[in-house]
């Protein structure tokens, strides 16, 4: 059993295999969103971006404020409802950030580009800022203990942390081929990017579920002792 302790002293408990559970829940809801868009709506990411990242994000980022809105680390001053909703500043935050950030980056701008590049941002917000924002709100020294640091605190760090670097190194990755002369239509943007954001999100869930195993072995190997 995992705890982490809040601003006011209350102790939240994290059992490993409510963490690990958790995250198989996420990557099956992921991979179960993407093949719905294309059974259910002929579309995928190839032909039809735009609606396909609008249907992925629209599915995991609430799934995500649900998940992680339990697991928020103020749980005597903050309602569930509450958590949830600071999911959704979260998602808006995030969007802007990574929207940015991929501007800065060399990804076009145009008004052909405008919904492309909103949703592709919305589903990079879903997998990096709303976790985040659920579970510690604005409170900058736990948002940088997670992102800026080297050691986990908690099991929550493990959850949020290493998705999201997933994501980012993913979609990073991902956007290797764009500038290539392939003349392939998945080098468009942000096709490659966000099929790299999504299995870097994947395996981040399968490393965080392993880091998670690990250290709950651990800490019961030192109890041993």
């Amino acid at each position: 059993m995992d705890t982490l302790i809040s601003e006011n002293g209350v102790f939240l408990p994290i059992p490993p295999f409510q963490a690990v559970r958790l995250h198989f829940i996420l990557g099956t809801i992921l991979v179960l969103t993407s093949m719905v868009a294309h059974t259910l709506f002929p579309i995928n990411l190839i032909t039809h971006p735009t609606q396909t990242l609008f249907i992925i994000w629209g599915i995991v980022g609430p799934v995500l404020m649900i998940l992680f809105g339990h697991l928020r680390q103020d749980m005597e001053q903050c309602s569930y409802f509450r958590a949830a909703g600071r999911g959704y500043v979260g998602l808006v935050v995030g969007a802007i950030v990574n929207a940015l950030g991929a501007i800065i980056l060399g990804a076009p701008v145009g008004f052909e580009y405008f919904t492309k590049t909103l949703n592709w941002s919305l589903l990079m917000s879903s997998f990096t800022f709303v976790p985040a924002a659920c579970a510690f709100g604005s409170a900058w020294t736990h948002w940088h203990r997670v992102f800026a640091s080297t050691k986990a605190f908690s099991f929550i760090d493990y959850m949020i942390r290493l998705p999201a670097y997933g994501a980012v190194i993913g979609a990073w990755f991902g956007a290797w081929p764009m500038p290539l002369d392939w003349e392939r239509p998945w080098q468009e943007w942000p096709i490659c990017v966000s099929y790299g954001a999504m299995a870097g999100y994947l395996m981040g869930l399968v490393a965080s579920s392993v880091c998670i195993i690990f250290h709950n072995r651990r800490q019961q190997h030192l109890k041993g002792e």
